[in-house]
């Protein structure tokens, strides 16, 4: 059913959740890993799957932090640059707050409240920060090459 480009991954791991659920299986929790994430590890596993069930958390999220401060970016209309926040246009960058984005791993999920509100993020999510060489999303060609340069330096550096 959601074997297509619109859907979301709330609906696949809701339609998964549902299929078990018919065959008479139900689960505390579950784990969503993306299979375009090459550098997940037991360990990273694990230690989310701690934190859920420590901080009592409905969903635990990797995530990295942007490579620089988003409050100093910019928009492009018509070829022209603008800033998102110019209230930040003086302020130094190591003043600001750091911000992060989802690193497109894997989602640890209550199932009970996962299915009441279908959403991967709500007021008790965990985010358990991965650095930059331990995250690379791959959707296009310059991904792949982009992690295969991580790789290598993993494994061989």
């Amino acid at each position: 059913k959601n074997a297509d480009d619109y859907s979301t991954t709330a609906d696949v791991i809701v339609e998964v959740l549902e299929e078990y659920k018919d065959q008479g299986k139900n689960f505390k929790y579950v784990c969503c890993i993306y299979p375009t994430a090459p550098f997940i590890d037991a360990e990273k596993l694990n230690t989310a799957f701690q934190l859920l069930k420590d901080k009592q958390a409905f969903s635990v999220v990797p995530v990295v932090r942007f490579g620089f401060p988003i409050l100093r970016s910019f928009k492009m209309e018509d070829g022209l640059v603008s800033m998102n926040w110019p209230e930040h246009m003086m302020t130094r960058s190591q003043d600001l707050a750091p911000a992060f984005h989802d690193a497109g791993q894997f989602y640890f999920l209550d199932v009970d409240h996962f299915l009441k509100h279908k959403k991967l993020y709500t007021e008790k999510t965990v985010g358990i920060e991965m650095a930059e060489s331990e995250v690379q999303d791959i959707d296009t060609l310059e991904d792949w090459k982009l992690a295969e340069i991580k790789y290598k330096i993993k494994n061989n550096g």
